[in-house]
């Protein structure tokens, strides 16, 4: 029996018992912000079960798209070890909602696996919570299993709960004896040993209590049935392989696999490669197809991490090359039918796969290399533990995850120094903080927090008006400022990515300027003042005062948030739905918002999504807000929510009627017609995987075009030709120039400092800084010196790359600015990661450091992993 006819067996089976038939859901739940991936059947039905959502129908079943690979549930590091752990998995199930209770689950379920899939009763086990006297007699007596084949488990085997609080109950699991040739030795036995012997293939959860918060637990007025079953253990079971990696989802795959790396598979541990690439190949295409996508947080982190492992197994297999992404197309093929997203999705997985790839590769062999040294370093002395500090190298500088390093020390038989790594990741993490905005108010136990303990939620009116009367309730002092907390205010809260209203508050005899203003964990705004008039004697608790918001730097700070949201919906439009919001800055004077994007770009792609959003400002649309409507609402509305945010039950949606609809406590402009002209004028890249674009609007997009219309004037009087001749006759001067270099055999000598002022190399940003990259042909070195000590002694937190490349050798300068703080960036190490690149040498100190090579042809790729490097490093991201 193939897997496509189990799969629909089981759903047609429950579908004759009064269930409906529900689709799976996306395996990356974007509507539940405390799950990284969907891991179990019982996820979309997860508030059925808590009774904040009712179904039409109290009989569900279904199949559902798993992954396993982080948090609470982790199966990353049995894959490709035992025969049945997978990080993706198909999870069938049954549910009744306060329907039918224990004893139908019980006996469908022995229907199902004995006279529907025809197992040998006589091999059947089950466990049972050992309180749970009901789910035992309903075995033995209406089932009719023996009663040495059912044994009595505690709660860590047999019982399930949702969370802390909140739904749980006692379970009984279906296990498939599977041998005496399976057997780990003579104490194998269920409930005492692990091994594959005892292989559980279902489990039924019967909800009947309430987890209570002090630790009690009362009835459910309506139990309800929880049921999951592993596709592919049963898939394995009933194929009568041995693991599931023989079975028809996964045999095709690793055959696959031998063809491309020219290694044939294995049932034994030379296989391993095969069977850990073709389950990573699984998660990464249906996280990816359902909207996950690689990056440096989060979820993004988990699949970078999966896809990095399945590399490295890739490289102990011979292959140097990207080859993961040859596989989806096999994968299409075989589950396509069942799960049609991938079919749809099928060139972004493979682009995104091969782009992540291309980018680990560059610095896997430097890793393995370094990662080889150690272990010969060790063996030749008495150590037994890999060092924290080359495991922090490899994670920082090769992109390695701490998991992926402890798996090759595990196969060598030694242990990374965990605690030493945590060490240096916190430190790093410290370092990358410094220097960094904080602003200096919190409700914690200081003393200024302890003067507003109690003050409670502050009363929020600024969406109507930017005045407002309000009552003071105190002011304390904060370093160079003074804070303020009122009853109400109309000044916005940083939040979101805007930033804080600024204005004035006048009472009887002052007058205070508002300089920031936050929200603490409590909701109290904390005003951060500055005393213009009067004294701060006369600033009473119980007085009353007038709010004034400055309302021209509001209306230029909601022009560019109502931006934000057609901006966003335009990317989605062009460059494709994976696209995400990874963060945002809302200020007077521009928008920046990052996105998740595997590559650069391209200009024609930008100038398609400006034109978008110019003629939606232009159609002049009203924008609708929906205050405090149910988030479930929200959700089935379609609204757009941001993963890791924690929302309430009700929610503030934010309404361009056709075009877009997000969750949003921001401002916004009424309609779209209010924003003006939107120009983008930078794109670049924050991190791996995450773009970065930025735009003017309103005032400042019409003083962007004026100045770039003035500077096209002043070209076309300067060069002596019209502006549409430009283009051609600035590209004759560049080649003249070539040509003139060529025939003396290098460059003039010339200020190179001077070059780069005129616009010469890239800049790009990185968190709060930036990164500069300039390369010059044939540029001496202490030209090169010179520029890079203008560069450290500059203002700002930067660092930088120069190169002097000639025809033989490439020579290198990486430097930090001195503003940065100390340990956020090791110059040393990225000319390391550069020149290894280049076959070369060289080094320095943390803030400047020189090197080299003589692989010319890859610098372009030296350069690309030294600024990723470089930017990770300024965002405080790691590998």
């Amino acid at each position: 029996m193939r897997v496509a006819q189990i799969r629909s067996q089981f759903l047609e089976f429950f579908a004759t018992k009064g269930h409906e038939v529900v689709p799976s859901s996306p395996v990356v739940p974007h509507d539940d912000p405390t799950l990284l991936f969907a891991n179990a059947g019982m996820n979309q039905f997860k508030s059925v079960f808590t009774g904040e959502e009712s179904r039409d129908s109290t009989r569900a079943s279904s199949s559902q798209k798993c992954i396993r690979a982080g948090g609470k549930h982790n199966d990353l590091e049995n894959v490709g070890y035992t025969a049945r752990h997978l990080t993706f998995f198909e999870m069938l199930g049954n549910f009744s909602f306060g329907d039918y209770f224990k004893e139908e689950a019980c006996v469908w379920a022995w229907e199902l696996i004995t006279e529907k899939f025809g197992i040998d009763a006589d091999r059947m086990w089950i466990s049972v919570y050992h309180e749970d006297d009901d789910a035992r007699a309903i075995w033995a007596d209406r089932v009719g299993v023996p009663a040495d084949r059912i044994v009595r488990l505690g709660e860590k085997e047999n019982f399930w709960s949702m969370g802390d609080v909140g739904p749980c109950g006692p379970c009984s699991e279906l296990h498939v004896d599977r041998g005496e040739k399976e057997s780990c030795g003579p104490n194998c036995a269920l409930g005492v040993c692990d091994c594959d012997r005892w292989m559980e293939i279902w489990n039924l959860v019967f909800m009947q209590f309430e987890q209570q918060p002090g630790g009690g637990r009362i009835a459910l007025p309506r139990p309800s049935i929880d049921t999951g079953m592993g596709l592919e253990r049963i898939t394995m079971v009933l194929q009568q392989k041995n693991t599931v990696f023989e079975t028809d989802l996964l045999a095709g795959i690793i055959e696959q696999i031998g063809e491309v790396t020219g290694v044939a598979p294995s049932s034994g541990p030379e296989g391993t490669p095969h069977r850990v690439i073709s389950d990573h190949l699984r998660s990464l295409s249906f996280a990816i197809a359902d909207g996950a996508f690689p990056s440096n947080e989060e979820r993004g982190y988990v699949l970078r991490r999966i896809l990095r492992r399945a590399s490295r197994y890739g490289y102990k297999l011979g292959m140097e090359r990207p080859f993961i992404h040859q596989l989806v197309g096999h994968l299409v093929s075989e589950m396509g039918d069942a799960f049609p997203e991938l079919i749809e999705r099928q060139p972004l997985i493979e682009k995104l796969v091969h782009s992540e790839e291309e980018q680990f590769l560059r610095t896997l062999k430097t890793g393995m290399t370094r990662f080889d040294e150690e272990v010969a370093r060790i063996e030749t002395g008495d150590g037994q533990q890999f060092p924290s500090t080359a495991a922090f190298f490899l994670h920082d500088s090769c992109g390695f995850p701490i998991d992926l390093t402890e798996q090759m020390a595990k196969e060598v038989d030694l242990a990374v120094d965990r605690d030493g790594f945590d060490l240096l990741m916190d430190e790093q993490r410290t370092r990358s903080r410094a220097g960094s905005k904080v602003l200096a108010v919190s409700s914690g136990s200081s003393s200024e927090g302890s003067r507003i303990d109690g003050a409670g939620a502050t009363e929020f009116v600024g969406y109507q008006s930017g005045q407002a009367e309000a009552t003071v309730n105190t002011l304390f002092s904060a370093g160079d400022h003074s804070v303020l907390v009122l009853d109400r205010t109309p000044f916005y809260a940083e939040s979101g990515g805007q930033v804080a209203d600024t204005g004035t508050i006048d009472g009887e005899g002052f007058q205070l300027e508002v300089l920031d203003c936050q929200k603490n964990a409590d909701g109290t705004f904390l005003h951060a003042v500055r005393l213009v008039e009067g004294e701060p004697a006369q600033v009473r608790s119980g007085m009353s005062v007038h709010c004034n918001v400055d309302t021209i730097r509001r209306q230029h700070v909601v022009r560019n948030h109502t931006a934000t949201h057609l901006l966003h919906a335009a990317l989605r439009q062009v460059i494709g739905d994976h696209v995400q919001q990874k963060g945002s800055l809302v200020s007077p004077e521009r928008l920046r918002f990052d996105i998740s994007h595997y590559e650069k770009i391209q200009p024609e792609a930008l100038a398609e999504v400006e034109q978008r959003v110019q003629e939606w400002v232009l159609r002049d649309v009203e924008l609708t807000i929906h205050d405090g409507i149910p988030i479930e609402e929200a959700k089935a509305r379609g609204a757009m929510a941001l993963f890791g945010e924690k929302y309430g039950d009700r929610v503030r949606l934010v309404e361009v009627p056709e075009i877009s609809l997000e969750l949003c406590g921001g401002i916004h402009c009424q309609r779209t017609g209010e924003i003006g002209p939107m120009i983008i004028v930078h794109e670049g890249s924050v991190s791996s995987g995450v773009r970065r674009i930025e735009a003017l609007t309103g005032v400042g997009g019409a003083s962007r075009t004026r100045a770039d219309e003035d500077l096209l004037h002043d070209l076309s009087l300067l060069l002596r030709v019209p502006r549409e001749d430009l283009h051609d006759r600035i590209g004759s001067l560049v080649r003249e120039n070539r040509s003139l270099k060529d025939g003396k055999g290098s460059a003039p000598s010339k200020n190179l400092l001077s070059d780069l002022d005129a616009g010469h190399g890239e800049t790009r940003t990185a968190g709060s800084a930036e990164v500069v990259i300039a390369t010059w042909q044939d540029a001496p070195q202490e030209q090169l010196l010179q520029v890079a000590d203008a560069l450290k002694r500059r203002g700002g937190n930067r660092a930088f790359i120069l190169v002097s490349s000639g025809n033989d050798e490439i020579r290198f300068i990486v430097g930090t600015s001195e503003s940065l703080p100390s340990g956020t960036v090791h110059a040393g190490k990225v000319a390391q990661l550069g020149a290894g690149i280049l076959g070369g040498g060289g080094g320095g100190r943390p803030d400047m450091a020189q090197a080299g090579g003589k692989a010319v042809d890859r610098l372009p790729e030296a350069i690309d992993q030294m600024s990723r490097s470089l930017e990770d490093s300024l965002a405080g991201k790691g590998a």
